[in-house]
């Protein structure tokens, strides 16, 4: 059952990315270039998951998931370097190719080459992550 719930909300999560356009990459380098010729279909796109997603968060709370046990409970929030450093990198690596890792998994099966090549270095990023992080810990307390 758990599977093919995952199946179908990943399912409908690409049919949207590909309905509202969030898989054409200038659509998205649109969204980031406030300064020049600025799309603001993204922000719609955002409110659209956003709101929906409130009300079931909301449902979710009062009941316990279709598939058994409990909700594992909300880890507290942490600000740090490895936070900041990831999150810088995510925001260039999106502003530069105009894609996430939803759109990029749902673009390999149209996109061409671009597309097989960004999920490529994605994969190669998340490896890397662990070892890069691991270097900044050393580097900012050394022994």
């Amino acid at each position: 059952m758990r599977v093919l719930i995952s199946l179908l909300a990943g399912s409908l999560f690409g049919a949207g990315l590909l309905i509202s356009g969030m898989t054409d990459t200038t659509k998205v380098q649109g969204w980031l270039d406030v300064f020049g010729n600025w799309d603001p279909t993204l922000a719609f796109v955002m409110g659209g998951a956003i709101l929906p997603m409130l009300i079931a968060w909301k449902i979710a709370a009062r009941g316990q998931p279709l598939t058994g046990g409990k909700y594992p409970q909300a880890s507290r929030p942490e600000l740090d370097r490895r936070l900041v450093v990831g999150s810088v990198m995510f925001g260039m690596g999106w502003g530069l190719s105009g894609l996430c890792p939803g759109p990029a998994i749902a673009s390999v099966t149209y996109g061409g080459i671009g597309g097989v090549v960004f999920l490529i270095a994605m994969i190669a990023g998340m490896f890397a992550a662990p070892v890069v992080g691991a270097q900044l810990d050393r580097a900012a307390n050394p022994a």
